[in-house]
């Protein structure tokens, strides 16, 4: 029996067992291919070489220190402005408590990003850091993504060293990997047309990475990109790994229409969220980690989605009453599970449950019992 009767992916297929590096055109075939399977299997066959059964797992929590946002991005269902009712800043006491709350509950990392908030000083920003790192020495502060960072350096009139050098004497630990949203312009533009371009985001995250920080990285899909848009992504994405080599982890994440300014959108079907994951696994071959964030797939989805390349789904992601980042979260809005429901969920989609640290570190490896 022939791999796949898709002539195309068995084509891939030959060039993922050589290991030749696929290009865009092979990645918009992977996502034109009408063989699901093949596919997945494809990327589960590449994942469990790397990684074996192992899929990863952490006890974090999220905090957003602001919502108040000038950046009216059309996908986002958490900014406020600073006249709105429910725009809020966090005090540093507020901060402490929040996260006191998330050492009681177990938590090895604290997950900080926020609106871009004009009123706010840039000692708010490293007198928080401080005062957490401080309070809370065992916690790893992963906190602000690329799009803060152009923020922090244009508004303040910074250097884009001097920028981190201050938040990571203030205690910054690592970044994550939000704001990348979809490179390829015009789509960037029209989605969010104030932030900071492709080039800008690739840029900072090598001087993250220069400075002796890793970061994640972020791909927003399912609104009004295409499959060359994703791939060209994932192509930028590769590159500057193969510059800068601090990348630990990719999250596809899955566009949630409500409450957005692309409401009428229907939002990433099944299918398409595990092609996504798949041709993410075999594109970027140069990153170890793939996760399927369970906030916005779906805890049934992503389970499915680690028998397509993923092996990380996040962590228990406890949070204070705020949204988990810019987006919308998973219908429902659930953004918290135990670690035992995690393990679970793990362990039911039929893979060995680590728990980690922020880098990646073991800290527990659960067996199937």
């Amino acid at each position: 029996m022939s791999f796949s009767h898709d002539t195309k992916l068995s084509d891939i297929c030959a060039k993922v067992k050589t290991g030749e590096r696929l290009s865009l055109d092979d990645g918009v075939a992977l996502f034109n291919t009408t063989d699901l399977n093949a596919l997945g299997k494809l990327a589960d066959t590449v994942r469990r070489q790397k990684h074996g059964r192992t899929t990863y797992f952490n006890v974090n929590r999220h905090f957003n220190p602001t919502n108040v946002c000038y950046v009216d991005c059309k996908f986002c269902g958490f900014f406020r402005t600073p006249r709105q009712p429910d725009a809020y800043t966090h005090n540093i006491e507020d901060s402490l408590r929040i996260a006191g709350q998330a050492v009681n509950e177990g938590a090895t990392e604290l997950h900080i990003t926020g609106g871009l908030n004009t009123k706010l000083p840039f000692s708010y920003f490293t007198d928080l850091l401080s005062a957490l790192k401080k309070q809370y020495p065992q916690l790893h502060l992963k906190a602000f993504t690329m799009v803060e960072l152009d923020h922090f350096a244009h508004f303040y009139k910074m250097e884009d060293e001097d920028v981190l050098r201050q938040l990571i004497d203030a205690g910054l630990d690592s970044c994550p990997g939000g704001g990348a949203e979809i490179f390829r312009e015009p789509t960037r533009s029209m989605i969010c047309a104030h932030k900071c371009d492709a080039e800008r985001w690739l840029d900072l995250a090598g001087k993250v990475h220069a400075a002796g920080l890793k970061t994640n990285a972020t791909m927003l899909y399912g609104h009004i990109e295409s499959f060359e848009d994703r791939v060209d992504h994932m192509i930028r994405l590769r590159e500057q790994q193969d510059k800068s080599g601090g990348f630990q982890c990719f999250i596809p994440l899955a566009f949630y229409p409500p409450d957005t300014q692309m409401a009428h959108l229907p939002g990433p079907s099944g299918v398409d969220s595990l092609k996504t994951m798949a041709v993410s696994r075999l594109m970027l071959d140069n990153f170890a980690h793939i996760k399927a964030y369970w906030v916005m797939l779906g805890k049934r989805l992503a389970q499915v989605a680690l028998h397509f390349g993923a092996n990380d789904v996040d962590g228990t992601i406890t949070e204070g009453g705020e949204l988990t980042e810019s987006y919308s979260v998973e219908s429902n809005n659930e953004v918290k599970m135990t670690k035992t429901e995690l393990i679970n969920l793990i362990e039911e989609a039929g893979f060995d449950a680590v728990e980690r640290d922020t880098v990646y570190n073991r800290i527990e490896k659960v067996a199937i019992a």
